[in-house]
């Protein structure tokens, strides 16, 4: 293992994806995350697809490098191994309902009085107070409650989901953030603490521009399509054969723009001179921009205004985003060879660190592949007292 995060122990009580989210960066970034699992059931998304040969790569894309011991928290031998198991972790994560740890006994509360020096982290829908706390959440029902579906589609269009588990991967972003910084506090102080992160408080955080218009406005912000509600031009244009994205973010750039595509007579038009102006009587300037664009390929475009400095881009589908030449070099797909699957190829590591680089090793683990090896190595049971246990249906 490499990385910032090496000699650093987790134990990742997590399901599905927001959890899964936080461990896996951990792990990308050095640290040793035990998976801990049901037993003969395990996390939920090993069903869920795509599969090859049988295994889950939904599951696979998001709990590589981990290992999985499974353990049954229900039975006291079990919350026994858990309680070992904690003596011996930096920092554990959960994702479960607010309240399930406390029905083990195995919540913060309690864990923290044997080791204060342990990071808690639960990530959950609603978090852990406030009338919410205790309803379930799934991506598409936080983005909805959280309002990022109602400014997200056409104005006009129906409901329209965000093309990824936005809810999720927000908070996982965030809980990780609060695991770090709850890291550095405890290399101060000695002391651990508890990070509560939410959901739907992830999501309202990363609305920005939305809730500061609401309160500047009293106006209710709504679908937009592509463009930016205060930046104009800044959307994607039918092109000849496709689409293109112009960015212009300031007067300069829209004064040079209009000279390339010979339209001067923009830049001194009072609905269009300024970035207010052109934001303001975007009806007006949509339809002229549109029959501009038409008239040149994607590539044309992209390489015209590259050549003058106007921000711009293509739409790529996400065939052409894996090939791409800047992800490849930035080495955003890898590969791992897994047991069942074969190689399997998933996303990359997005932080490059210059000296402590994480990586990509390990596959994620069949369900349970790890517990003997975890037992014996970090609790010394011996082989015997792990059959036991087995026989018990406790792991």
């Amino acid at each position: 293992m490499s990385g910032p995060l090496v000699g650093i122990k987790v134990l990742d009580l997590t399901r599905v994806l927001a959890g899964p989210f936080t461990t896996m960066i951990l792990g990308d970034l050095g640290a040793d995350v035990i998976k801990i699992e049901q037993p003969e059931i395990g996390d939920e998304a090993r069903n869920f697809g795509p599969f090859k040969n049988g295994f889950s790569l939904y599951f696979m894309s998001i709990n590589r490098g981990k290992k999985s011991v499974t353990l049954n928290l229900k039975s006291d031998q079990g919350k026994s191994i858990f309680r070992q198991l904690v003596q011996r972790s930096d920092i554990l994560v959960e994702n479960f309902r607010p309240g399930t740890m406390k029905k083990y006994g195995l919540d913060y509360e309690t864990l923290s009085v044997e080791h204060p020096s342990l990071i808690y982290a639960a990530c959950s829908g609603f978090g852990q107070t406030g009338p919410f706390s205790q309803k379930g959440a799934y991506d598409m029902i936080v983005q909805g409650m959280g309002g990022i579906i109602s400014i997200t589609g056409e104005p006009d269009g129906p409901p329209v989901r965000v093309g990824t588990s936005i809810s999720d991967i927000t908070a996982a972003l965030f809980t990780t953030i609060g695991i770090l910084s709850a890291l550095h506090h405890r290399s101060v102080t000695g002391k651990g603490q508890f990070v509560d992160v939410a959901m739907l408080d992830s999501l309202v955080a990363v609305l920005e521009n939305a809730i500061v218009r609401y309160f500047t406005t009293d106006e209710i912000p709504q679908p937009l399509g592509s463009r930016h509600p205060v930046i104009t031009p800044f959307e994607a244009y039918a092109s000849a054969d496709g689409h293109v994205i112009i960015a212009i973010g300031n007067d300069g750039l829209w004064k040079k723009f209009c000279e390339h595509t010979d339209r001067k007579d923009l830049i001194s038009d009072l609905r269009f001179c300024t970035n207010a102006k052109r934001t303001e009587y975007h009806s007006d300037l949509y339809p002229i921009l549109s029959d501009i664009m038409r008239q040149k390929t994607t590539d044309a475009w992209i390489k015209d205004l590259e050549e003058i400095g106007v921000p711009c881009g293509p739409i790529n589908s996400i065939d052409k985003v894996v090939n791409h030449a800047q992800i490849q070099a930035r080495e955003m797909i890898t590969e791992v060879m897994h047991n069942i699957t074969g190689t399997v190829e998933i996303p990359g590591i997005p932080i490059k660190l210059s000296d402590t680089p994480g990586s990509v090793d390990t596959p994620a683990p069949n369900l349970g592949e790890h517990t003997t090896e975890v037992l014996t190595d970090v609790l010394n049971l011996t082989e015997n007292e792990v059959a036991q246990l087995k026989r018990d249906n406790v792991i």
